[in-house]
């Protein structure tokens, strides 16, 4: 039996079956709720119930907290509705008008980066994966499981898909694709998924922040903004531990020689003598605390690990005034069954 979901401001309905959960059936109706690791982590599914109940199980406490779920919030990856209820969302304009598809695909090319492997894949001569910049597919395995990874080139230069991969010691698929993976082999996906992509109704300047293979998705949505013309000031912070870690430090350095607005600022936070570095060092997100008293009229993208997304999610809007709806984010969760994901 099914039930009905009522979406608040919007007026959108939709059913959801009984073995879906809210966020599965939005997706499949082609309902833009906002999403990210669709498995209680990261907390980008976040709404509230007003009306009705629901159940929820298998999310981490730190991505809905005690004090949130007596308040009626929930995370819609996690939820099953009891009956028709009421929810409050911010839906994502033209989140749901991309199709998802379950595809095959050959890798055409692999290529090491210090510890990154940068993949391109090739789809069939009959197929084309469209998307928007930023998002994400997963790698569906033959075991069942899969494993997330950002779209790292635009949509507009489709002719591959580009994922970045950091060796995970003891991550089973990153150390498969550095010791085993062979070019032309055949894998499946499915995508593409993920609200993390360019709000191009605003024309409010832009900071992103990125740690480690958080770049991949930021430089997708940087190609997709200087190939329309996209005039928006944006300024790139890109955190990693050492010199080596910015695995494609001169394509980023090449954006701010040719283009007036934007600026890319590298960050190491572990950098070696052997680095002579002389450039910023410490938190990625501090280097932004650091240049801006006040984000009320940005928007941030924020991409990599949890704990620099946390943390600047926290920082940027309890001490520079951003507001909590222009802060994005795609944290790089290793959830239950995604070891050595995106």
């Amino acid at each position: 039996m099914s039930s009905q979901v009522k979406v608040l401001p919007s007026g959108h309905t939709f059913s959801v079956e009984a073995h879906e959960t809210i966020l599965e059936a939005a997706l499949r109706q082609n309902v833009g709720l906002p999403y990210g690791c669709r498995d209680g982590a990261c907390g980008a599914c976040k709404g509230k119930v007003v009306e009705g109940e629901v159940s929820q199980d298998g999310y981490q406490e730190k991505a809905l907290p005690e004090s949130e779920r007596v308040q009626g919030m929930t995370l819609f990856c996690c939820a099953r509705p009891q009956g028709d209820i009421t929810i409050e969302a911010r839906e994502v304009a033209g989140a749901g008008d991309i199709q998802i598809k379950t595809l095959p695909c050959r890798v055409e090319s692999m290529v090491k980066m210090h510890d990154v492997a940068v993949l391109k894949l090739k789809l069939p001569v009959s197929e084309r994966l469209q998307f928007r910049a930023g998002q994400y597919i997963d790698i569906l395995m033959k075991d069942g499981k899969k494993r997330s990874f950002s779209i790292a080139n635009a949509p507009h230069d489709d002719a591959f898909l580009e994922l970045h991969i950091r060796h995970q010691p003891g991550g089973s698929f990153s150390e498969y694709v550095f010791s085993q993976m062979k070019e032309r082999e055949i894998m499946r996906f499915k995508g593409p998924l993920g609200s993390f992509f360019l709000r191009e109704d605003s024309d409010k300047p832009i900071i992103f922040v990125a740690s480690g293979t958080g770049f991949a998705p930021v430089k997708g949505i940087i190609e997709h903004a200087i190939h329309h013309g996209i005039q928006r000031q944006m300024v790139l912070y890109w955190g990693a531990r050492t010199k080596a870690d910015l695995y494609m430090a001169e394509l980023a350095a090449s954006w701010q020689a040719q283009h007036a607005n934007i600026t890319v600022i590298p960050v190491l936070s572990e950098a070696l003598p052997e680095d002579a570095w002389q450039g910023r060092t410490g938190f990625v997100h501090q280097g932004v605390l650091d240049d801006f008293d006040d984000l009320s009229g940005y928007q941030v993208y924020a991409c990599g690990a949890p704990v620099m997304v946390e943390s600047a999610h926290r920082s940027f809007i309890q001490e520079r005034q951003l507001p909590e709806d222009e802060f994005f984010s795609d944290a790089f969760f290793l959830s239950k069954d995604m070891a050595g994901g995106k």
